[in-house]
């Protein structure tokens, strides 16, 4: 059905019939669930937090109580970029996006800080991460409101010693930061 036709439909309802189909939608859904919940109170900041601390775990699993040893990191870049795509969809605060773009690759790096990381695939991972945020600043015109904590990015990479400091700094020689 194509979006035309879908308003044609719409329009041939009467009032009491969308909302029967609104909450039809509302109750066997749970992204039409989940978006009306954030519409009608959106609680930024505590998804924002919420968000974080679960990237965090990835890089700082916490031990279960009771449990004889610590989890190991898993270090996946996917569990980020799905809470991020999931902002997107909720049209979540472009400031609060970006602010998760960034602190996804600035765990990696307090991870990597404190441990050797010897998968090629980390470094190029948090790469594409920093690109794809790069590129959401820039659309979103906040490249200037996040200067700071790029360059601070930037220069860990450069004190981490980072195998691919070179495209990181390309980057930032195109976008004249």
């Amino acid at each position: 059905m194509s979006k035309r036709d879908l308003k044609k439909y719409l329009a041939e309802l009467t009032k009491e019939q969308l909302e029967e189909q609104l909450i039809e939608l509302y109750e066997k859904f749970s992204p039409v669930k989940v978006y009306y919940d954030f519409v009608f109170n959106p609680k930024e900041d505590k998804l924002l937090q919420e968000s974080k601390v679960k990237i965090s775990h990835e890089y700082f699993p916490i031990k279960k109580p009771g449990a004889k040893w610590r989890p190991k990191a898993k270090m996946r870049r996917s569990v980020a970029q799905k809470i991020i795509k999931h902002f997107i969809s909720l049209g979540v605060d472009s400031f609060i996006i970006a602010d998760l773009m960034l602190y996804n690759i600035e765990i990696a790096q307090t991870y990597s800080s404190q441990n050797l990381i010897k998968q090629e695939l980390f470094y190029k991972s948090m790469f594409n991460s920093f690109e794809q945020a790069i590129n959401f600043l820039i659309s979103n015109n906040i490249l200037f409101d996040y200067k700071a904590r790029i360059h601070a990015i930037y220069d860990e990479i450069v004190q981490q010693k980072w195998k691919n400091k070179y495209d990181f700094e390309t980057i930032l020689d195109k976008i004249d930061l």
